[in-house]
């Protein structure tokens, strides 16, 4: 009975954790091309506090569910025309991403530099899954991908919603942990 408890916990704090995506990803801030959205952070969260598995699942699960017609994406937009569409590499990047973060953070620990460590990883997996991908849906060339994508604004903001995600990320796993909401597998040595 344990055991199906905790599985019916994780997977409604995974199914959580998607509807957080799809709530950060309103936070938006407009630019010519691609928006900066709290997508990223949201990303950043789910796999820092989940793990590799959930924390990609919950990811899967928002794409899903903007993919089929719930507004999830940033402006409240849906379907498969915004993950086909100019932007849709950074959504699909977030899979890569949030497994990236949370295997780094299995195979080390924890704890701030490691989180912040493996956040950027999963900012820079991002970043680079969205600017091939605009280049491609957008028919541009490297330069402007980059540039549209890749720019040194997404960086900078990418490292500070990186730093936000591996704090509260942290800070949020360790209670969840302590107060037995989260079971968290020990490493063994």
């Amino acid at each position: 009975m344990l055991q199906e408890q905790q599985k019916l916990r994780i997977m409604i704090i995974t199914a959580l954790f998607a509807a957080i995506i799809g709530i950060l990803a309103q936070v938006t801030i407009p630019l010519p091309l691609v928006p900066i959205t709290g997508q990223t952070l949201a990303i950043g969260l789910a796999a820092t506090i989940l793990g590799s598995t959930y924390g990609t699942i919950s990811v899967l699960l928002y794409i899903l569910l903007g993919a089929v017609g719930i507004p999830v994406f940033a402006g409240f937009s849906a379907g498969v025309s915004v993950v086909v569409g100019p932007t849709g590499g950074f959504i699909v990047g977030f899979i890569p991403a949030a497994f990236a973060i949370g295997w780094y953070l299995e195979r080390t620990s924890f704890n701030f530099v490691n989180a912040m460590a493996a956040n950027t990883i999963g900012m820079l997996i991002t970043l680079s899954f969205g600017a091939a991908w605009l280049k491609v849906a957008a028919d541009l060339s490297w330069g402007a991908a980059l540039l549209g994508g890749f720019a040194p604004q997404f960086i900078v903001v990418g490292l500070i919603k990186a730093a936000l995600a591996s704090w509260i990320g942290v800070l949020v796993r360790n209670r969840l942990a302590s107060a037995n909401i989260l079971f968290t597998e020990k490493k063994s040595a």
